[in-house]
C-alpha cells in the first residue's frame, strides 16, 4: 500500500557516493550475517558483496537461509554457512569475531534487542571491561554526500554522562575517518541555557567542557536546541555566537528516544539516507531499523568497512 501521509518524503533514499568510494579503497571485510533467513537483509548483504563491500558468512537455520536465498534468486552454493538457529546466531557470530574469522557482524532477521544481547554482554569477549558502546547513524540528505553523524538512536537508552563522552569520542574517531579533520558536535538540548530543572542542559554543559580538554581535535558546543545547530540564522537571530551552529558533523544527544525520532524524521520525512554502525566492540556492528531501504543497507556496510580497526 502507498503512503499518502503528508509528512513522509517522495524521494527514494540514495547511498552517497563518496562514502562508497571512500570505502572501496580498503580491504573487503568478512561480514556476518546474524540469523540470515529473511530475504530482505539477504538482499542488503548480496548486494553490499555485489559492490565490493562484503564477502558474506551466512548464520542461522540453514533451511531458512537456503530458502530465503532461493526467493531471492541468489545461488549461495560456497558461501560460508553456519547453522546456529535462533538465539543462537548472534553469539555464534561473536564467537567467530573474537576468533578473528570474521571482520564485521551485519543484523539480519533478529530483533535488535535479542541480537546485540549475543554480541555485548562482556561474556561474548567483543568488548574490553567497562568499554562503552555507542550506536552512531551516518545520514546525508538527497543529493549531498556531506555526513551528519548521529549518536545515539538504537542502543544506550538513557545515557548517563560517562556514555555520552565515550560516544561523542567514537563518532569524533569516525568522522575523522571520514576525512573530517576537525569534527563539529552539537550536544542537544531543548535549550541553549543551564536550566536546573531541565538536567539535559547542565549535563550537555559538563560534557562541552570536558571535550575541550580530552577532544581537542574537535569543536564542541552544548547545550544547543536543534534550531542552532542546525541553522546558522537561528544562532544570529537568537544572537547566539557559534561555530557549530549550521556547520555540524555530529549530534549528540541526550538519549534513545531523541535520537531515534529525529533519524526516522530525517529519513521518513526527508529521504535522507541513514546508515547505523555500533562501535567500541572488537568488530563494527551494522544495526539497521527493519523498515529501512537498501540504501542504508548499503551505506552501513560501507560505513562498517571505513570502521574496521577503530575497535577496542
Amino acid at each position: 500500500m502507498h503512503d499518502d501521509f503528508p509528512f513522509l518524503s517522495p524521494i527514494t533514499p540514495h547511498c552517497p557516493q563518496a562514502l562508497l568510494d571512500r570505502a572501496r579503497n580498503l580491504p573487503v571485510p568478512r561480514v556476518a550475517l546474524v540469523n540470515a533467513g529473511g530475504a530482505i537483509p539477504l538482499q542488503g548483504l548480496r548486494e553490499a558483496m555485489d559492490l565490493g563491500l562484503a564477502t558474506p558468512v551466512l548464520i542461522g537455520d540453514t533451511a531458512k537461509i537456503q530458502a530465503a536465498a532461493e526467493q531471492i534468486g541468489w545461488d549461495i552454493t560456497g558461501l560460508p554457512l553456519i547453522h546456529a538457529p535462533g538465539a543462537a546466531a548472534a553469539p555464534k557470530a561473536a564467537e567467530l569475531a573474537r576468533d578473528g574469522e570474521v571482520d564485521m557482524i551485519m543484523k539480519g532477521q533478529v530483533h535488535s534487542s535479542t541480537f546485540l544481547q549475543g554480541l555485548l554482554p562482556s561474556a561474548a569477549g567483543l568488548r574490553a571491561k567497562n568499554t562503552r558502546c555507542a550506536h552512531i547513524m551516518h545520514i546525508t540528505a538527497p543529493h549531498s554526500d556531506r555526513p551528519l553523524l548521529l549518536t545515539d538512536a538504537a542502543l544506550n537508552v538513557n545515557p548517563d554522562v560517562a556514555t555520552r563522552q565515550a560516544a561523542l569520542r567514537l563518532a569524533v574517531q569516525l568522522a575523522q575517518r571520514l576525512g573530517v579533520t576537525t569534527p563539529r558536535a552539537g550536544i542537544l538540548a531543548p535549550t541553549e541555557d543551564v536550566v536546573p530543572t531541565i538536567p539535559f542542559t547542565g549535563e550537555a554543559a559538563i560534557i562541552a567542557a570536558w571535550a575541550k580538554t580530552a577532544l581537542p581535535q574537535a569543536v564542541v558546543e552544548g547545550p544547543m536546541a536543534l534550531d542552532l545547530i542546525f541553522s546558522r540564522a537561528a544562532a544570529v537571530a537568537k544572537g547566539f555566537a557559534s561555530d557549530v551552529a549550521g556547520n555540524a558533523d555530529i549530534l549528540l544527544v541526550p538519549n534513545i528516544t531523541s535520537g531515534n525520532a529525529i533519524f526516522k524524521l530525517m529519513s521518513l520525512g526527508m529521504g535522507c539516507c541513514a546508515a547505523g554502525i555500533v562501535l567500541g566492540a572488537k568488530v563494527p556492528i551494522l544495526l539497521t531499523s527493519r523498515s529501512q531501504t537498501s540504501a542504508d543497507r548499503i551505506a552501513s556496510a560501507a560505513l562498517g568497512m571505513i570502521a574496521v580497526g577503530m575497535a577496542a
